[in-house]
């Protein structure tokens, strides 16, 4: 209570959204989280199981994070991102199953340590290139994953290696589904999830663990890009020879992105790789990369919440429209020629190139103008 007299502080206006924006956000995970149990007509897909929709959609998202950090924010294009996801998922089978008998818990930091020392390997030779000579290398490096896997037995060659181990199951409790039936929302005793048991039918509780991880790494993203490192980033992308001259080590800064992209995209070929129960080489070939990249592309690199909508969208809508099966791929073809002809900067830009573009605009009006009083002249 305000003692008389004193005149009233106002609040800052940074201050004063962000309770509502917290607020806003606790809904929109509560949202997220109970998705799969509220079967919504509109958002639901008819012809596959929505639940496992989902949790692809969480692992790509996790994968467009990763390739965001090389391809958004230090400007390297990557064609061969999905030999890392292959390796994430394989290093969990081979010591879950194939020749070991790891908790599949401890199979994850194997994972993301094995694709970060193969980012490592990778860049140190060839970062020092750039262009269209890094996105071939890249693109070799995918296929050579994927063929190894497939010609060697020790890995167990085109057959894959099934049984991969999930993730220990705990019952607390059943979480039941909403029904609808002629705009009646009912509640659907006959339908529950056992929270936390990874079996082999309900992908809710897989849809919950990656999601969770997906938040983890998203706090993540946000600490890096708002540091030292995302604007050595920054600078790197848009000119690497001038942030060379300024100081900036940049094959140091290009080599620790491709480490932590590595590392994203090894983490979620093991969280895939659970939800799968068997692995094989040919679902790791380089069309899937190129979804990778367009996941990237379609929501705007550079902008994590665009490409995250975007990983969304290239899963959901094949899954969606999957009645369609005849022409849902070419449909899916033309959204993305459409797309990258009126927006070729992405569903949600960053602010970096909102700015460039508004930027542009300006200069065009201001040429335009004075043009005009030339020609009155």
């Amino acid at each position: 209570m305000r003692r008389p007299g004193l005149p009233a502080i106002p609040m800052p206006d940074a201050m004063r959204g962000k309770p509502a924006k917290i607020v806003g956000l606790a809904v929109l995970v509560v949202f997220l989280y109970a998705l799969p149990l509220l079967d919504l007509p509109i958002l639901t897909t008819p012809d596959s199981d929505f639940a496992g929709v989902l949790y692809t959609m969480a692992t790509y998202v996790l994968v467009a994070l990763g390739l965001n950090i090389v391809i958004g924010y230090a400007g390297l294009l990557d064609l061969g991102y999905v030999g890392f996801y292959a390796i994430g998922a394989y290093v969990t089978a081979v010591l879950g199953v194939q020749h070991g008998h790891w908790p599949y818990l401890l199979t994850i930091p194997a994972a993301v340590a094995v694709t970060m020392l193969s980012g490592v390997i990778l860049g140190a030779p060839t970062l020092r290139v750039r262009g269209d000579y890094l996105a071939i290398v890249t693109l070799g490096f995918g296929e050579i994953i994927r063929l190894s896997a497939k010609n060697s037995d020790w890995l167990g060659g085109a057959r894959g290696i099934q049984n991969v181990p999930k993730p220990p199951s705990i019952h607390l409790f059943d979480v039941p589904h909403l029904k609808w039936e002629n705009g009646t929302v009912l509640v659907d005793v006959t339908n529950k999830t056992q929270a936390f048991v990874f079996g082999f039918v309900d992908y809710v509780p897989y849809y919950w663990m990656a999601l969770t991880v997906v938040f983890i790494v998203l706090i993540a993203d946000v600490l890096i890009k708002s540091s030292r490192v995302g604007r050595a980033w920054e600078a790197t992308r848009e000119d690497e020879d001038v942030a060379e001259v300024m100081g900036v080590p940049t094959f140091r800064y290009k080599l620790l992105a491709f480490a932590m992209g590595a590392f994203v995209g090894g983490l979620s070929g093991a969280i895939s790789a659970a939800g799968a129960n068997f692995i094989y080489p040919d679902s790791y070939q380089i069309t899937v990369s190129v979804i990778f990249v367009a996941a990237v592309v379609i929501g705007g690199q550079g902008n994590r919440w665009g490409v995250m909508l975007g990983a969304a969208l290239v899963v959901y809508l094949p899954e969606r429209f999957r009645g369609l099966e005849e022409y849902r791929i070419l449909m899916f073809g033309i959204a993305l020629m459409l797309l990258a002809t009126f927006r070729p900067q992405g569903l949600l830009p960053p602010r970096v190139t909102r700015r460039a573009k508004a930027l542009e605009r300006d200069l065009e009006e201001l040429e335009t103008g004075d043009e005009a009083q030339e020609v009155r002249s």
